[in-house]
């Protein structure tokens, strides 16, 4: 556990000045050289937004607590299923050991994110890092509050050998590779790189919200898995980037929280335990189906 929460061990930390450094280069390529962002011409917007990137990086700079607290509960128990249960320990002196255990938690990432997109209590704790309307390494900090859903599937690691410290530092490899994806600077990588990695071209899409892109690109590391689970999709257009409904504030607990308040209700006022459990668990955006009209109804008074 002192290993895990120390800083100076955690790869995220050394990676924090690159990001910083990106930030502002990128920032300056944006603000000399992309011309896209008059109001007039009817695009979207492009660059950075100040009280946008305020937003991101408070959102960001607030997650390393949640973060914190599911890192220290999350090794608890994956301790225990490693020490207790697991059939068998992997070598982590071996020297396939890193490249596994890195291919695993991506895959495991996939799957949780592709949960919090179709399930609609994961949803309200992910849409807040959807909800820019900008593309930008500022964005990529825009980071949720509520990661525990991530638990659940990265929970079969521990009982197949992975030692619990390694996940985290494997996971700390797959953020760092996920902030270099968020960026409209970079176009098309050459296509043995977008055959195998996520890019920015991939990621892009996956935060567009034109009806095309919706639900496509879950990829941490590697595309491999979106191509092999059926829900890749190339850039065909420069996307619409945010919601798919607009979001008019830049309050960050709105922004984290407005969701679950919106469940909350739902939940309260439902009829029936299908409804709340659709609410719940059902896609974004579910409601109860409209009762059916009786058939007297469909038809006109006094019609034959």
């Amino acid at each position: 556990m002192q290993d895990l929460l120390d800083p100076l061990k955690n790869p995220v930390t050394y990676a924090i000045p690159f990001f910083v450094l990106t930030l502002l280069i990128e920032l300056a390529a944006l603000k000399w050289l992309d011309h896209e962002d008059d109001p007039h011409t009817g695009r979207p917007p492009t660059g950075y937004l100040g009280k946008d990137t305020r937003a991101s990086l408070g959102m960001g700079a607030i997650s390393l607590v949640f973060t914190l607290a599911f890192k220290v509960g999350s090794f608890l128990v994956y301790s225990l299923v490693f020490v207790h249960l697991a059939p068998f320990h992997l070598s982590t002196d071996a020297w396939w050991y890193w490249p596994l255990v890195i291919v695993a938690v991506d895959l495991g990432f996939y799957g949780s994110h592709r949960f919090v997109h179709r399930v609609n209590v994961g949803w309200a704790a992910h849409q807040a890092h959807h909800s820019s309307e900008y593309m930008n390494f500022g964005t990529a900090l825009r980071q949720k509050w509520n990661p525990w859903f991530e638990f659940f599937f990265w929970l079969p690691l521990p009982f197949l050998g992975f030692s619990p410290w390694t996940i985290y530092v494997a996971f700390g490899f797959n953020l760092i590779f996920q902030f270099f994806v968020h960026t409209e600077t970079i176009g098309k990588l050459p296509r043995p790189v977008e055959l195998v990695f996520n890019t920015p071209s991939h990621h892009r899409v996956h935060h567009g919200s034109d009806p095309e892109y919706l639900d496509k690109n879950y990829a941490g590391m590697l595309i491999v898995w979106d191509r092999m689970f059926g829900t890749f999709q190339p850039e065909l257009h420069r996307p619409t980037y945010g919601l798919t409904k607009k979001v008019e504030t830049y309050n960050l607990l709105k922004l984290q929280y407005g969701d679950y308040a919106q469940i909350s209700r739902n939940v309260r006022n439902a009829g029936s335990w299908r409804d709340r459990l659709g609410y719940l668990f059902g896609p974004p955006g579910w409601e109860p189906e409209a009762p059916a009209a009786s058939p007297g109804a469909l038809s006109p008074a006094g019609a034959d």
